[in-house]
């Protein structure tokens, strides 16, 4: 069997060894993987959150809201009692822990499953284009500045309203993905350009490596630095666009919880009682800017020529 020159592969193990200790030397981005890492308990943690309150996303306590004064939550901020941590919803008066807890759990699962796809799509095309040039990376270059170019929130709202009978979550997670991919795609490609032409790979093929060789032991290990950051940036651009499209009314519908659509209902009440507004506007904050600041820490430890 050919002998392969692993550069690449050493290069990416020695840059990525002393990542999580750079990370938590930072004090913001510390609090920026805690935060993340809390807010994925909550949601794994949803169905126990629900459990030791005693309640659920769906259900109605009209025993919290007071009907003569137009539904507002009996009690001080928002209705916060032993039984409802963080108050209820104004009108129905659904628990907000429970509903925030499974909002959370419906914006992750949306964000994270499509920047999978956008993640796979991207490198596996930004790959192929960077790597073997000519034809093909005319071609996969052509169908990334064409996509890059359609306007996709006027397409996305288009197809999603067109597709009432549709799993809104599964179509929504579709879109994303297959908008998202070319970004990543174009930054591959070009890490890729870089990577195929370096002199580990011209040793490696001198070895007689084959092209498959020199694709998943020599250039695509020199990937996982830039993929890994370009991940952690898209999750939180997909968790404000689902909420915004759930905002607008399209995205994720009725019974299941959303903050964006926590957000719209709350509208109407926001000058009565702010805590309904102000909680899953919170949660959505320090959501993306959480995974922003992520990203940007994970950017400068792998690369610290990136700093400023």
């Amino acid at each position: 069997m050919p002998a392969s020159v692993p550069g690449a592969t050493r290069r990416a193990d020695r840059r990525e060894a002393s990542l999580l200790r750079r990370l938590l030397t930072q004090p913001s981005s510390a609090l920026a993987l805690v935060s993340v890492c809390l807010l994925v308990a909550v949601a794994l943690g949803a169905p126990l959150i629900t459990w030791l309150t005693g309640t659920s996303p769906t259900a109605f306590h009209s025993e919290a809201v007071d009907p003569a004064l137009g539904g507002l939550p009996r009690g001080a901020a928002g209705g916060i009692t032993s039984a409802h941590w963080l108050g209820v919803e104004p009108g129905s008066g659904r628990d907000i822990l429970a509903r925030v807890a499974y909002g959370a759990r419906v914006s992750l699962l949306i964000s994270v499953l499509a920047t999978a796809i956008s993640v796979a799509l991207g490198t596996a095309l930004g790959l192929a284009a960077g790597f073997f040039g000519g034809w093909t990376d005319a071609v996969i270059g052509r169908v990334m500045d064409l996509l890059m170019s359609f306007p996709s929130l006027i397409f996305m709202i288009a197809l999603i309203s067109a597709a009432p009978g549709v799993n809104r979550q599964l179509l929504l997670v579709v879109v994303l993905g297959f908008f998202g991919w070319p970004y990543v795609g174009r930054l591959v490609r070009g890490q890729a350009t870089v990577l195929a032409r370096g002199e580990f790979v011209a040793a490696a093929r001198v070895l007689g490596a084959s092209r498959r060789a020199l694709l998943v032991r020599e250039v695509l290990p020199g990937l996982t630095g830039p993929v890994l950051v370009v991940a952690t940036m898209s999750i939180p651009n997909y968790v404000a666009t689902e909420a915004g499209l759930s905002f607008l009314g399209i995205g994720v519908q009725p019974p299941t919880p959303s903050w964006g659509q926590m957000i719209a209902a709350a509208v109407p009440w926001y000058a009565a009682d702010p805590m309904y507004f102000l909680i899953p506007g919170a949660f959505l904050f320090i959501t993306v800017l959480a995974f922003n600041v992520l990203g940007d820490a994970i950017r400068d430890a792998l690369d610290p020529r990136s700093r400023r």
